[in-house]
């Protein structure tokens, strides 16, 4: 299973590549050329990152939480 760092990068990779195609369908679109292969393709993209989120959800929920530090004198906020 990867790990969480790993989920991260890929889930910021394919949000880039999801921008660059959104900008490709208007590029598209102005010329008036046929899009729906590549709607096709970001739909797919979407639900990737989707999945990558839903594994990257369970993976934080699954580390031990992280307790915060005391503050100077022992007071905590």
């Amino acid at each position: 299973m990867p790990d969480l760092d790993y989920l991260r990068r890929e889930i910021e990779r394919m949000r880039i590549q999801m921008g660059q195609q959104r900008k490709e369908i208007l590029q598209l679109q102005r010329a008036g050329l046929g899009t729906a292969s590549a709607e096709a393709l970001l739909l797919r993209m979407e639900a990737k990152v989707e999945s990558l989120c839903a594994q990257r959800d369970a993976l934080k929920a699954a580390q031990p939480r992280q307790t915060k530090g005391r503050v100077l004198g022992g007071r905590t906020w």
